[in-house]
């Protein structure tokens, strides 16, 4: 598996003062990227452009099998926050590591570039790591994954930092942490001292798996606990019912939340409370690999939203995040996205997302 690091030093200190535009909460994963075939896949026994959870045993078997890899922090909550200190935003995450030389990297990464994280790691075993995800990408840049958690799924109330969640616009929960019990109660309480701090909710629905588990939850969240809400259009019709986007759209026009609704290279559907907006797609010269493309396009929006943009806006900004991302291999931006954001006018004047939806949603 992937290799030993010494710890990280020099990491940036921590001020509880600092206000925070989102808190992102999730799996702590290190990515493992290697190209693949479609032969290699059915191989392998995976489905093509799906998550699927593997134990340790499995996932070292895989491992053997890949060429040369890429190694980088990752984790879809994880990817969002390193879009939006990127893009020049004060972010916050949480989630949970192993004391070994994954869990040493994931720290060292992800503070490396300006992301507040205060992890309390668990001590390493063999059986104990640090969450990984083996990275399959095809020639079409489609990607499949085999996760294996190890303890990223042991997240619980004793990760929540409160002096970020006070101090927070958005509190940004990712939807594959809502498969463990204990992560699920902490969630729930984070979304008590998010609300209690006047801070907005917003969860992405991760995977048509996670739809599938926890869809009457998920239902639940968006009638009074969740105020804005991330999917694919496959994800969105799952979690009502329907067979169309259009029928999607409007049943969640009917919650009043407010939702981006991504559609790959059909760009992505906003709905506010003035009804659905589609957005186009930004350009992109030759896509490599769409891993991390929605979770890019959130840190766009959820960036715009906290700096004064309109939902539309923070959709284009989403968009341009997305094209950088799917335009090289990896999860995390290789450009300068405020730079790109600040040529395309979107960069923000440091508004407020408290007030969503009231606000922000009304407002197209």
């Amino acid at each position: 598996m992937p290799r030993d690091t010494e710890p990280a030093r020099g990491a940036p200190s921590e001020d509880e003062h600092t206000p925070i535009d989102v808190v992102a909460v999730g799996n702590a994963l290190v990515d493992v990227l290697g190209s693949a075939t479609d032969e290699d896949l059915v191989r392998l026994g995976l489905v093509k452009g799906t998550m699927a959870l593997v134990d340790l045993e499995r996932s070292r078997a895989i491992y053997e099998t890949m060429g040369p890899t890429v190694e980088a922090s990752g984790g879809s909550a994880a990817n969002t926050a390193a879009g939006i200190a990127a893009l020049g935003g004060q972010v916050a995450y949480l989630g949970h590591v192993a004391d070994d030389g994954l869990g040493r990297a994931f720290i060292h990464d992800i503070r490396s570039i300006g992301v507040h994280f205060e992890p309390t790691p668990t001590a390493a075993a063999p059986d104990r790591t640090t969450g990984h995800c083996l990275v399959l990408v095809t020639e079409d840049a489609e990607r499949t994954m085999a996760t294996h958690l190890g303890v990223a799924s042991d997240f619980s109330s004793a990760d929540l930092y409160e002096a970020h969640l006070g101090a927070t616009q958005i509190l940004y929960l990712e939807g594959y942490l809502w498969d463990q019990p204990p992560a699920k109660a902490a969630m729930r309480e984070a979304i008590e001292m998010a609300h209690a701090g006047d801070a907005a909710v917003a969860l992405s629905l991760s995977d048509p798996f996670c739809v599938e588990h926890h869809q009457r939850e998920f239902l639940d969240l968006l009638r009074g606990d969740v105020d804005l809400v991330f999917a694919n259009d496959e994800e969105i019709a799952m979690l009502f019912g329907v067979q169309d986007l259009d029928a999607a759209l409007a049943a969640v026009e009917e919650t009043g939340v407010l939702a981006a609704i991504t559609r790959g290279p059909a760009g992505c559907v906003v709905v506010t409370a003035q009804g659905s907006d589609a957005v186009p797609a930004a350009p992109v010269e030759r896509v490599v690999d769409t891993t991390g493309a929605g979770d890019l396009f959130a840190a766009g929006f959820l960036y715009g939203i906290t700096h004064g943009l309109s939902p539309r806006e923070a959709a284009h900004l989403g968009g341009l995040c997305a094209a950088e991302v799917i335009s090289h291999v990896g999860a995390r931006p290789q450009s300068d996205l405020h730079e790109l954001a600040t040529r395309a006018g979107l960069a923000g004047d440091g508004g407020s997302a408290r007030a969503l939806p009231a606000e922000n949603v009304t407002e197209a």
